[in-house]
């Protein structure tokens, strides 16, 4: 539950830190006093989006901060997944944001993203405000309220599995489908690109050879004469390179004796002697293997053009990528000649999947129409005392197509009397039947959902004296089941029934308009009933009023 509040330069509040309790609690003020600003501020440690008109004029910066006691509802495992600390005693959420426009957002004291704390925060705090009552006209919140009361988690847990796969294998097999009816309209293009492909017989990494073999024999010429003229500067004729050396290294042995010096340069000498032999033989084989054949270079030529050829048709750069445009229309042709096959095949599993679809789908209708009944009986009993005597309420489970969340459509019919036929309760329902048939479906859920702390942002509208007290019986009896329920109110009646009551108002300071919060003792309490009775002039019968209301 929320055990405290902490706001500061949030738009009028400059600062405010309220301790909150266990049990029915009650916010009253008049209105503009700034109700809805402590709502908007636990709505940004909810992770709603942030404003940075929110931060206080003239301030950089605004804090939020809320301590939360979570003992009794193991939810140890959201922290543990999240990698964030866990004090179960005293669970902190703080939010900054600055007027530049960044937003922070910490679960005790760890940064965390804004999705993380709006999970968080469902978890924590439901607040019900009078735009929820839309919800009604949603075929979705209906249907939710149904599984919660089904309790059909794990139920709905399979069939969505099931489902998954399913949509899956539908989608391939629509693929599959779409790619035979392109494949059945282009096979003889396919098989052309094919066949012209496969009748080239293209090598990986012929392109590189040819290419170097054409260059090669082009200038064969002039590599023959290049080639020659190093043989002949090793051994020539004219120029005998390797004998002048040898004779030089023969005439330093011959002086050896007398002039020992030369002994290291001869033996270089010979080293040099050796290594220039050796490539002037290299020479004079590469010299040998230089030959220049016009048919075989017309040959490698004609090979080439036919792959530049292809390159050029199908927009590639290399063998490999044809090679590889070859491997695809083989796999494309091959995928067309067993389509059939493969089509029905696919067809089958996913006709079995549906009906374990359909199976697990009929599981889950069975636990609602189970549960509609439920629904039905709990919210007569709840909506007769607020003041319905013969009130109708009915859940109609209709069989749809399998979707994600099942195939029923639920929808919730209404008739607050008996002459008035059944009909969708958001298009029957007064504004102040909405809200009790709204707090009645809250009441139901909370006891099936174990929420720590709900919100009613003024629910009582449309409604006064006895249905307002028993609204607020019904919101009080809620508190009683580890809960904290806060109601934000108008109506003397409901504001008596609180165990705990806060009262929100402005006041003028130097430094402009400011909102504020504090808890009523029990004098307090007493004046603040009476002046909602009798407005701001209070009378000596309204404070006995007030005081009989606190005492019912």
């Amino acid at each position: 539950m929320l055990r405290q509040l902490y706001i500061k330069n949030f738009t009028l509040i400059d600062e405010l830190d309220m301790e909150f309790c266990s049990g029915f609690s009650v916010i009253t003020g008049e209105t503009g006093a700034g109700k809805s600003i402590i709502l908007g501020a636990i709505g940004l440690l909810l992770g709603q989006r942030a404003d940075t008109k929110t931060v206080k004029m003239g301030c950089d910066k605004c804090v939020i901060e809320a301590h939360f006691d979570l003992s009794r509802y193991a939810m140890e495992p959201f922290f543990e997944e999240n990698e964030i600390e866990y004090d179960a005693e005293d669970t902190i959420i703080r939010r900054e944001l600055t007027s530049a426009g960044k937003s922070r957002a910490f679960i005790n004291d760890t940064p965390v993203a804004l999705s993380v704390l709006k999970e968080l925060g469902e978890q924590l705090v439901d607040v019900h405000s009078q735009h929820q009552n839309l919800l009604l006209n949603k075929q979705d919140f209906q249907l939710e309220v149904v599984d919660v009361i089904a309790d059909d988690a794990k139920q709905l847990a399979d069939y969505q599995q099931v489902f998954s796969r399913y949509q899956t294998l539908q989608k391939d097999v629509e693929h599959l489908r779409e790619e035979i009816s392109r494949g059945q309209q282009n096979v003889e293009f396919l098989q052309f690109q094919f066949d012209e492909l496969h009748s080239a017989q293209l090598v990986d990494g012929e392109q590189e050879e040819l290419e170097r073999r054409s260059e090669t024999m082009t200038h064969a010429e002039d590599i023959k004469q290049a080639l020659y003229d190093a043989e002949t500067a090793f051994s020539g004729d004219s120029n005998d390179l390797l004998g002048t050396l040898k004779k030089a290294i023969s005439s330093l042995h011959g002086i050896e004796h007398v002039f020992p010096s030369v002994s290291e340069l001869a033996s270089r000498m010979e080293s040099c002697y050796i290594e220039l032999k050796d490539i002037d033989g290299d020479v004079s084989s590469l010299l040998e293997d230089v030959d220049f054949d016009p048919v075989e270079l017309e040959s490698v030529n004609n090979r080439l053009d036919r792959i530049y050829s292809l390159q050029k048709k199908y927009h590639v750069d290399s063998v490999a990528e044809l090679l590889a445009m070859h491997d695809d229309l083989e796999r494309q042709l091959s995928t067309i000649e067993n389509s059939d096959e493969t089509l029905a095949d696919m067809e089958r599993q996913l006709s079995e999947i549906l009906e374990e679809v359909k199976t697990k789908a009929c599981e889950l209708t069975e636990k609602r129409q189970k549960a509609a009944s439920v629904i039905e009986q709990q919210m007569r009993e709840r909506l007769v005392p607020l003041g319905m005597p013969h009130v109708r309420f009915e859940v109609v489970i209709e069989q749809d197509e399998p979707s994600r969340n099942g195939q029923d459509k639920v929808s919730f019919l209404f008739s607050a009397n008996t002459s008035t036929p059944l009909q969708p309760v958001a298009q029957v329902a007064s504004g102040g039947e909405i809200a009790r048939v709204m707090l009645s479906l809250k009441a139901m859920i909370s006891g099936a959902v174990k929420l720590p702390t709900i919100i009613f942002d003024e629910i009582d509208t449309g409604v006064s004296g006895k249905i307002a007290e028993q609204m607020a019986r019904m919101m009080a009896e809620m508190g009683h089941a580890d809960r904290q329920v806060i109601s934000i109110t108008h109506l003397p009646q409901i504001a008596a029934q609180g165990t705990t009551h806060y009262k929100v108002y402005k006041e003028e300071t130097v430094h402009g308009t400011s909102t504020s919060m504090l808890m009523l003792h029990d004098e307090e309490r007493i004046r603040e009933i009476a002046q909602m009775l009798s407005g701001s002039d209070v009378t000596s019968a309204a404070i006995q009023n007030a005081k009989e209301l606190l005492k019912r």
